[in-house]
Formats: structure tokens, sequence, C-alpha cells
């Protein structure tokens, strides 16, 4: 069963980006694109800031009895263990891509 969430925010630079994320089985896949760009791009290794909203997506789905509490623990967790991964000193862009390319 797929379980799909989207949403859109803005980038630093005022640009329009739309953000999928995808669960199938027990894997996430996420996805984003700016307004006007024709193709996605997909992250093997996703944002901590997308992990960070995509938890919140669902935070909000739970509370309103559309989703599993399961979806939102397991986001706590993957948010834990990146956090874990990244060191201090590792600089890792909160942003998406500007562009694909």
């Amino acid at each position: 069963m797929r379980n799909t969430h989207i949403w859109k925010t803005r980038t630093a630079d005022g640009e329009r980006r739309e953000v999928r994320a995808e669960k199938f089985g027990k894997r996430w896949r996420l996805q984003a694109k700016l307004a006007g760009d024709d193709e996605w791009t997909y992250f093997d290794v996703p944002l901590l800031d997308a992990l960070v909203e995509l938890r919140d997506v669902l935070w909000r789905k739970y509370q309103r009895k559309h989703l599993a509490w399961e979806d939102v623990a397991v986001m706590d967790a993957m948010i834990a263990e990146r956090r874990e991964s990244t060191a201090p000193n590792d600089a890792e862009s909160s942003e998406y891509p500007a562009r694909n390319g």
C-alpha cells in the first residue's frame, strides 16, 4: 500500500518548491521540484530539514486520525538517527538544490 504525503514550501529565493514523500512497505522515498521544473529530484539520503518537515506533516495527519502513530514514531527514529550521523562540523545544506542539473 502506497502512502504519499505532499507539501509546498518556498526557497530562500522565494521560489515555490513541492516536496513529496512516499512510503512503500517500510521504505520512504522523497522527491522535490521547483515550480516550472519538469523533472523531480529524488533523494537517496533526504536532508534533515525535509525529514523534519515530513514529521510535521505526519503529526498533523495523525492528530486528525488520518495516519497511524507508527509512521510518526518511525519518522522520529529516522530524524534521531540522521542527527546522530551528522557530526557538528559536517556542512549539510538546509536547502534542496536550486535547479536540477
